[in-house]
């Protein structure tokens, strides 16, 4: 295989599509890991897998610059027993498989690049977490600790390995913004619970100009917060997407009424009342330079087109 490429693990969803289209971009051939695999005529070539065991797609990891493992559940699910295990397990289970596969590869991918959440700090409150800060103590930082432990406790001498503690990511196509901005155009847009919760948000070009660079950049590896450098509480947010949409101010849905909707929906609500602000430290210290560091341009970029 003389084209340079990069393997995506489930890179059948959001982030992974958009990461996928701009791989295509700049002259990638682009293997996606998933499922259910299509033929495709956008330079993207999907290969079958089922995210736990090492079979016939491992051989796709031979020679590849990068693999760039997205698996896991959708943890917008109500966070009962069963199903926190079932999310655990379709993280851990895909980083054992991934490190299975490369560990018989001749010639290794370059670089993992692993995905995790800022649901790693828990309820962070109004205190700002970079990387330094240590595991919280909910379900889902139990969670990602498992994930972080899975990836890190893999001995991978000619693989570089880079986490992404990815935030609430803001995109018109998909995500959670679509849903804010119907509901915000219905006059329903709100602040949520108290509203002084804090949402670590981040424009999807900006996530995927970061993994890019951690591809590209060779002197990266590590813990990476996935975030943009401008938290902002719910309120704030609530208050900015209803400006970018014309709207007037909205009373806001207290804790009661969202825990009452989301299980009505089928939904977790402590997505949305719980408060994490991070900050993107390692990446400020890295140069990185952010396109949308701020709500108000990146929300103007993204409902305009919805």
């Amino acid at each position: 295989m003389n084209q340079k490429h990069i393997v995506i693990a489930g890179g059948s969803g959001f982030i992974g599509t958009a990461l996928a289209r701009e791989f295509v971009r700049r002259g990638f051939e682009v293997v996606v890991l998933t499922r259910s695999p299509r033929s495709r005529t956008d330079g993207v070539r999907e290969v079958a897998w089922d995210s736990e065991t090492a079979g016939v797609w491992a051989s796709e990891l031979s020679g590849a610059e990068a693999v760039i493992n997205l698996t896991g559940k959708n943890i917008n699910c109500p966070h009962t027993p069963e199903n926190l295990r079932g999310i655990t397990a379709s993280r851990v289970n895909s980083v054992n498989a991934v490190a299975a596969a490369i560990q018989k590869c001749a010639t290794p991918p370059r670089v993992w690049v692993q995905a995790s959440a800022t649901g790693f700090y828990g309820d962070t409150a109004a205190t700002l977490c970079d990387e330094s800060a240590l595991n919280g103590g909910d379900a889902l930082s139990k969670i990602c600790r498992d994930w972080e432990t899975a990836f890190n406790a893999v001995n991978l001498p000619a693989t570089r390995k880079v986490t992404l503690r990815i935030g609430f990511v803001l995109g018109r196509e998909s995500g959670a913004l679509p849903v804010l901005a119907r509901l915000t155009k219905l006059f329903l847009g709100g602040a949520v619970g108290s509203g002084k919760q804090y949402i670590s948000w981040i424009h999807l070009a900006d996530l995927v100009q970061m993994f890019v660079t951690a591809v590209e950049n060779k002197n990266l590896s590590g813990t990476f917060n996935a975030v943009a450098p401008n938290a902002v509480t719910n309120a704030e947010f609530m208050r900015e997407l209803r400006c970018a949409l014309h709207r007037p101010w909205s009373p806001p849905a207290p804790a009661f009424a969202v825990k009452l909707g989301a299980r009505l929906m089928g939904s977790e609500p402590s997505l949305a009342l719980v408060s994490q602000r991070c900050a993107p430290k390692r990446w400020v210290a890295a140069g990185f330079q952010f396109q949308f560091p701020q709500l108000t341009p990146a929300l103007k970029d993204l409902v305009g087109k919805f």
